[in-house]
């Protein structure tokens, strides 16, 4: 390695792959019910960095409103989003309820905490139509 080369921290390296993926997560709450406060929000963060960790991702970025949530998550390519999205709501969902039942009794019923849908964007990186040019420019052989 060339001392004058410094390693991004955002890219990561695995046995047999060189990674920086990154996802954008919004998850409502059932009924876009305005159930979210200061210490609910704190609680989603902390479960949802530590359910991060489990799956060898990072959570960035976190923030909420009333009846939802931002994630920004930094993953492996062996990560599923869509089971990463399960996890992370299912275990909010239980340590929601049992950390802050009575607001969330207050507000919410059923077995149900979040909206079964959510929103997942891929970020980061170089913009698609850089991407796309650059592969189109590769020269094929001849």
């Amino acid at each position: 390695m060339s001392p004058r080369w410094e390693p991004n921290p955002d890219i990561r390296r695995g046995r047999s792959a060189i990674w920086n993926m990154h996802v954008h997560l919004v998850f409502v709450t059932k009924y876009r019910r305005k159930v979210f406060d200061d210490a609910m929000l704190a609680t989603c963060e902390r479960v949802m960095r530590e359910t991060c960790q489990d799956f060898g991702a990072t959570l960035t970025g976190f923030n909420g409103g009333e009846d939802h949530v931002h994630l920004l998550v930094h993953y492996p390519p062996t990560v599923e989003v869509s089971k990463l999205v399960n996890s992370l709501k299912g275990v909010s969902s239980r340590m929601l309820r049992k950390d802050h039942s009575a607001r969330v009794q207050q507000f919410l019923w059923g077995g149900h905490f979040w909206s079964p849908s959510y929103f997942a964007g891929s970020c980061g990186g170089a913009p698609l139509e850089v991407v796309k040019e650059y592969i189109e420019s590769q020269k094929r052989p001849d």
